[in-house]
């Protein structure tokens, strides 16, 4: 509890100095919806958390309260027995502060609403980050790592019930990680470039005592040039210093991805293929995956996914989240998944009901007892603000 006190004191220092700093009152701001047409009870809803927006104000121009709620039901049934229960899959809260035009304060935390013994979890964002304009963006201290399609998503706006397990797999265990990073957009190209502290995992920031990691990812958006509102091909790869004490990362020592995502107005679909050589006992592995989707309405989309992975050498592959309620620390080295879902959007990523059936089969060449083949349904409502 005493680092819970101690983010929560910074949270209303940040609050509080940001809104001396306005030299107004804090107020709720309205949705700029309303400058073209009324606004909605979920416009007025989610206007409250911005306790102050004023971009003519040279100090502070906007202060907001940010957080998420995610809520999961699951169901197994499988060759390893059957599960089913509820999980508080995400619960955070934090403020978020825009100062001089061009500075951003950004600092959240991560609560254990299931076993609240202390509910304080973790930090998950503490950064301040300095935009001198749309090309260049300069990042420090506890963020988010973005690579791999899903581990480059925000679990906001993630289309599935959770991400992949390439991403379970080759995206890092930890996805907040102290680092410094630069990235921006100019024209279709977008980047972003970083070194972060690969050590051992501490609630706030890391003991940073266990190697370090580079992240390289540059893309280019030809959606213009197709003429559809994205055709993003990017290519992502880190280079993970070998540690044997370090458990903010997996165990491969470079990680390459190429991501293509291809969106127009009602229809879309991503890909990926990633490969990791593996160190520290890790084998080399690759996959690749598939995600179409449709929007049945304005509110209702359906969404696919197919996704395999492969491993030289037997127990290279992690089981994904809910799969691994069985599972436990069982692996296999060739895995196949297929995945349908629907997702109704209320107020669009902000509040929306996600549910997907997923079939999963993992081939154990060790014969150790990775063999697995199983269903899993789950639903989940994702609130964010």
């Amino acid at each position: 509890m005493p680092q819970f006190k101690s983010i929560l004191t910074y949270s209303i220092i940040l609050a509080s100095a940001a809104s001396a700093l306005a030299g107004t009152p804090v107020q709720p701001v309205l949705s700029s919806k309303e400058s073209t047409k009324e606004e909605s009870i979920f416009d007025k809803i989610w206007s409250i958390p911005t306790l102050y927006k004023n971009d003519d104000n040279p100090y502070l121009q906007e202060l907001r309260i940010v957080g998420r709620a995610h809520f999961d039901v699951f169901s197994l049934d499988s060759s390893m027995g059957t599960d089913s229960d509820w999980i508080v899959r995400r619960l955070r809260i934090g403020t978020k502060a825009k100062l001089f035009h061009n500075l951003d304060l950004h600092v959240e935390v991560d609560l254990d609403a299931q076993n609240p013994d202390p509910l304080y979890a973790r930090l998950t964002d503490a950064y301040i980050a300095w935009k001198f304009c749309d090309a260049l963006k300069l990042s420090v201290g506890k963020q988010s790592v973005k690579f791999t399609l899903d581990g480059a998503t925000s679990s906001n706006e993630l289309i599935t019930i959770d991400r992949s397990n390439i991403a379970n797999n080759f995206w890092f265990s930890s996805e907040y990680v102290t680092g410094v990073s630069l990235s921006g957009k100019a024209g279709g190209v977008q980047y972003n470039t970083g070194l972060f502290s690969g050590g051992t995992v501490s609630p706030e920031f890391g003991n940073m005592d266990a190697g370090n990691f580079f992240l390289m990812s540059v893309g280019y958006d030809f959606g213009k040039m197709m003429g559809v509102k994205k055709a993003l091909l990017r290519a992502d790869y880190v280079y993970n210093d070998p540690n044997i004490e370090s458990n903010a990362t997996r165990n491969f020592e470079s990680i390459a991805s190429l991501v293509f995502v291809l969106e127009d107005k009602k229809w879309g679909v991503s890909s990926e293929v990633t490969a990791g050589a593996g160190s520290l006992g890790q084998s080399d592995a690759w996959g690749f995956s598939i995600m179409p989707w449709y929007n049945i309405t304005e509110n209702l989309q359906i969404v696919g996914r197919y996704t395999y992975m492969d491993s030289d050498d037997v127990n290279g592959i992690r089981f994904n989240r809910y799969d691994n309620v069985l599972t436990g620390s069982r692996r296999g080295d060739e895995y196949n998944e297929l995945y349908a879902g629907l997702n109704y959007y209320i107020y669009g990523h902000k509040l929306k009901l996600q549910t997907g059936f997923a079939f999963v089969d993992m081939a154990d060449s060790a014969n150790d007892g990775g063999e697995y083949h199983g269903w899993s349904w789950t639903t989940g409502l994702r609130i964010s603000w």
